[in-house]
């Protein structure tokens, strides 16, 4: 029999992926969130529990996945009940959190008796839906082994990077290449708007010469169309930042480039961005524009 599923966090990244596993066999049998109307609406939606505490889901579940938003949050919900009566449970953590709090939740649970794997994501709302996402999981190789069959449910492409917190720094490395692509993607459409030049034809330009990258792919249309519905906000990358200057902090290093690309998010944050998505960085940069689209 399938292993039943609970859910911490349903926001949008987690609402799809119960979902998916729900329509790929394995039952979802309870969801919380802080956002009490967000876990009430899905719960009717799977035809489950929308639980009120932290520690129904453990009791309910065989395996529970836990996206929530970061470090704080993280370290909140399992300190506040979810490993109650946790021995022999499975938590996969699929939250951007620093490599330090994955490692503190691997050492917390198996003080209860019971396993944790991070399965770090790279994709976004629609990968989420189709069971498409890249997933990077860190912890014991025989912890991944039980997760497998349920991440393959979610993942197009799932890779053992290795022990606790290692997922976290592939991914905190990652985030900081795209979110520096995407700034750097929107002065030079900026620029280019400002010289004149066709967007459109200067895109096909990048897409083809050295230029080309997979936020062109993904953000370049948004940014001159000022479309910014939100797949990965502007927050998210702003935090996604200030953990990976934390890791170059600790190992001595400097990263001017990761620096101005935090910069640029915070601005966003700071002038009520902060809930557009990342491609919104293009209202810093693109003559005439003064903040959120029109």
């Amino acid at each position: 029999m399938p292993e039943k599923i609970g859910f911490i966090g349903v926001g949008r990244m987690g609402a799809n992926m119960a979902r998916r596993l729900q329509e790929s066999g394995h039952p979802v049998v309870a969801v919380f969130d802080v956002n009490a109307t967000a876990s009430q609406a899905l719960a009717q939606e799977l035809s489950c529990l929308a639980a009120d505490q932290l520690k129904t889901v453990t009791a309910l579940a065989d395996v529970i996945i836990t996206v929530v938003s970061d470090d704080l949050a993280m370290k909140r919900i399992y300190v506040g009940g979810l490993l109650n009566r946790a021995r022999g449970k499975l938590f996969i953590n699929c939250a951007t959190v620093t490599p330090a709090v994955h490692r503190w939740v691997e050492q917390k649970c198996e003080a209860k008796g019971a396993s944790s794997l991070e399965a770090c994501m790279a994709s976004s709302l629609t990968q989420a839906r189709e069971g498409s996402l890249y997933l990077m999981c860190g912890g014991k190789p025989e912890v991944f082994a039980r997760a497998k069959p349920i991440l393959e449910k979610l993942s197009s492409s799932l890779r053992y990077i290795g022990t606790a917190g290692k997922a976290a720094e592939v991914k905190a490395l990652v985030n900081m290449v795209m979110n520096a692509n995407t700034a750097a993607l929107a002065e030079g459409l900026g620029l280019g708007t400002a010289l004149g030049l066709d967007l459109t034809m200067l895109r096909e330009v990048f897409a083809e010469t050295g230029a080309r990258s997979g936020v062109l792919q993904t953000d370049g249309a948004d940014m001159q169309n000022r479309d910014h519905a939100c797949f990965f906000s502007a927050a998210h990358a702003a935090k996604d930042s200030g953990i990976v200057l934390k890791l170059a902090k600790e190992q001595g290093l400097n990263l001017p480039l990761a620096v101005a690309t935090k910069k640029q998010y915070d601005r966003m944050v700071k002038a009520g961005l902060g809930e557009l998505d990342k491609s919104g960085v293009a209202e810093l940069t693109f003559p005439g524009r003064s903040g959120a689209p029109a």
